[in-house]
């Protein structure tokens, strides 16, 4: 951006400011020790403004300087070009009046950004789920598999039921085709699922909270960029997951988090060295990650089991949103408030990990208010390899867990075979 672009922002949003307050250019230039004559020259983007004269302008008019700065808008502005270059070539957008259109219209101008974003957020996720169903040859294959077993079996299933007299070999010949075809759908079957779960974990982004979850997996960027998320819903729960990471970070800095956990490797002990609640202690070892907790992973859940925040460890076994093993001692949790439940928990391919949850109770509304419950688990993997008990047996959730009779199975698996 050039220079008298900012400029041009800068004496526009004093302008707009003054008048949306109803104030007279000599009584503003009054308060800010200036002229009224070097004032309306200034709105008229016809003189520079130096950095304190721009916080003496603020202060007479009752708004941030920030908000009137030239540097800090270069990015919106930049935003809304980028905006413009998408619109088909027919549509020309008067690209040199963007810093004039973000200094009289901030708030439609913010909507315009907002949208132009998600829409780019929301033609990446269609463009990737398209490519992936038309030219992914394992998925292709596999579909055509599944189609041809299910024309098999329906033809033969026909003719028997065409009923007739059907010679005892021929008979024996389609019986065993339903066999062996209704065994090859089933495999293929369970098969693409497990496939399509996969993909579901490593590519495509479905909910707002799987959004969020993979930006604080690319490093959680500054409030500001949380607008780069596609959906409404995902801006807000990542400035909330932010604003709940600052409240914490100022509480528990992270100097003194990393002296401690060099002292002393068990969370509980901290906390009391600390002397610091243990569930802040555990979110900030997780945000953290000091050394001895480098792989450290976190699961959040309301009162109701459901799973508002999805941090896990390296390896540790998670379904997608909605879904989760019941065996986890995070919901033990809810069940005990106030009492910290350690437990060793071993994965379906063998991986290791040592868990600490804690559910803590709460009373937003007062003694007259519901009772809020949240849990948490510090996951904290195993070296692979290392001796000791195999832990509690648990997995990713019900539908896609190969554990045979395991006690709190709910739904069939399509992965457990007899």
């Amino acid at each position: 951006m050039t220079r008298s672009n900012s400029r041009i922002l800068t004496g526009t949003r004093i302008r707009e400011r003054r008048l949306a307050l109803s104030r007279r250019q000599a009584d503003v230039a009054r308060a800010a020790g200036i002229s009224a004559a070097y004032l309306n020259l200034i709105e008229h983007n016809r003189r520079p403004v130096g950095e304190h004269l721009v916080v003496r302008l603020a202060a007479a008019l009752d708004v941030p300087a920030a908000e009137l700065a030239e540097g800090r808008e270069e990015a919106r502005i930049a935003a809304l070009r980028e905006a413009a270059a998408r619109l088909p070539a027919e549509v020309a957008a008067e690209l040199d009046q963007a810093p004039e259109m973000l200094a009289r219209f901030p708030g439609w101008a913010a909507v315009l950004i907002a949208t132009a974003r998600r829409a780019e957020g929301l033609e990446r996720q269609l463009v990737t789920l398209s490519d992936r169903m038309t030219q992914d040859p394992y998925l292709l294959t596999t579909l055509h598999e599944v189609l041809s077993a299910v024309t098999s079996i329906r033809s033969t299933a026909s003719i028997l039921a065409e009923g007739g007299e059907i010679p005892p070999d021929w008979r024996d010949r389609f019986h065993a085709n339903l066999d062996g075809d209704s065994l090859r759908l089933s495999r293929t079957a369970q098969a693409l699922v497990a496939y399509l779960d996969s993909f579901d974990t490593q590519g495509a982004i479905f909910t707002p909270q799987e959004e969020v979850e993979a930006w604080i997996a690319a490093g959680a960027p500054p409030v500001d960029e949380a607008a780069d998320l596609a959906s409404d819903a995902a801006r807000t729960l990542a400035r909330d997951h932010l604003d709940r990471l600052t409240r914490d970070r100022a509480v528990l800095p992270d100097r003194v988090l990393t002296d401690a956990a060099a002292l002393e490797p068990d969370p509980l002990r901290m906390a009391a060295r600390l002397q610091q609640p243990l569930d802040l202690v555990m979110r900030r070892l997780a945000d953290l990650k000091p050394r001895g907790f480098e792989n450290a992973g976190l699961l959040i859940c309301d009162g109701s089991g459901a799973l508002i925040l999805r941090s896990p460890s390296p390896g540790f076994p998670l379904a997608r949103p909605g879904d989760a093993c019941p065996l986890w001692p995070l919901f033990q949790a809810l069940a005990q408030p106030q009492t910290a439940i350690a437990a060793r928990l071993q994965a379906p391919s063998g991986r290791r990990f040592r868990s600490l949850s804690l559910a803590t109770r709460h009373q937003p509304l007062g003694v007259e208010g519901p009772v809020l419950s949240h849990a948490q688990m510090l996951i904290l993997p195993e070296e692979a390899g290392q001796p000791g008990e195999a832990g509690l047996p648990i997995g990713p959730a019900c539908r896609i867990c190969p554990r045979i009779g395991c006690p709190a199975r709910r739904e069939p698996s399509i992965l457990a075979t007899a």
